[in-house]
């Protein structure tokens, strides 16, 4: 699933080509992608295109008239620009045609998990799932993100996992900090203090950053909206590198289970956090 950087890759590669335009028309192919705002989706023509940006893991495009498309991409969601007259693949879910008639928007999915609403009025205060979203990784200060930790009794990995808690990171970029913390991801999150909690602080906001500039991890097929793929999973030291070497001790990665998720660590790098005596 595309996680904070890719998103915010998408963002970045979609914005400069479609800001002011205006939509000539929305063509939806495959409609269970739409969960909200059939209505709303319908007036979207002769409106022109205000912002793109990011909120966690889904995609904003804003529209005149207080219009608002949110996409969640999940497992296989892609956007694609296409002229007019190319063929569109059996993939292609939805269409946003443009009154230039340069090109097309094109939101591709192969798995068909994705979803989009389209809303009306501030899309913060419409829309639950953007509503129950904790803070932005990138913007959250070194006290709440203390705060967020203290608060939970679980697992270090799942609250960086929670959404609700802290929004954007998923399995690969919460494997990578906590491997650059030296923290485990069994470890309490409740456990960690002081100087633990500001070297998972800082290892959060640097790999976010680093991977951003990459341009994401393609570890399957993602790609930005030009189809570039991202650069970052060359810089992976722990995630999906079961049985190879640590990049830093030479211990053979190790990958386990926490609520259910592949986590990646080294052993000896990442110390297991032990049982406390009753």
């Amino acid at each position: 699933m595309p996680e904070l950087p890719e998103v915010e890759t998408i963002a970045r590669s979609v914005a400069p080509r479609i800001l002011g335009r205006t939509v000539a028309g929305v063509d939806l192919l495959y409609r269970p992608l739409l969960r909200k705002g059939r209505r709303a989706l319908a007036s979207l023509a002769g409106r022109r295109v205000l912002g793109v940006r990011r909120r966690g893991k889904m995609l904003l495009v804003e529209v005149e008239g207080g219009r608002t498309l949110v996409f969640h991409l999940k497992m296989t969601g892609q956007f694609l620009f296409a002229g007019s007259t190319e063929p569109r693949d059996k993939h292609v879910r939805l269409v946003l045609g443009f009154v230039d008639g340069r090109d097309e928007l094109r939101f591709r999915d192969v798995r068909k998990f994705g979803f989009l609403l389209c809303l009306e009025g501030p899309p913060e205060s419409a829309c639950e799932e953007l509503a129950r979203l904790g803070p932005e990784p990138l913007g959250v200060g070194l006290p709440e993100f203390s705060a967020i930790l203290k608060s939970r009794k679980g697992r270090v990995k799942s609250v960086l996992l929670d959404q609700s808690r802290i929004a954007g990171i998923g399995n690969i970029y919460a494997d990578e900090m906590l491997f650059e913390a030296r923290i485990h991801p069994l470890t309490p999150a409740s456990s960690l203090k002081g100087p633990r909690v500001r070297k998972l602080y800082d290892s959060m906001r640097r790999i976010l950053a680093q991977a951003i500039e990459a341009g994401g991890s393609t570890v399957q097929d993602f790609r930005d909206a030009s189809g570039n793929p991202g650069e970052f999973q060359l810089a992976h030291r722990v995630y999906d590198r079961t049985g190879e070497p640590c990049l830093s001790c030479g211990t053979p990665i190790r990958m386990t289970r926490v609520g259910g998720r592949s986590s990646h660590f080294c052993p000896r790098c990442q110390r297991k956090p032990r049982a406390r005596s009753r």
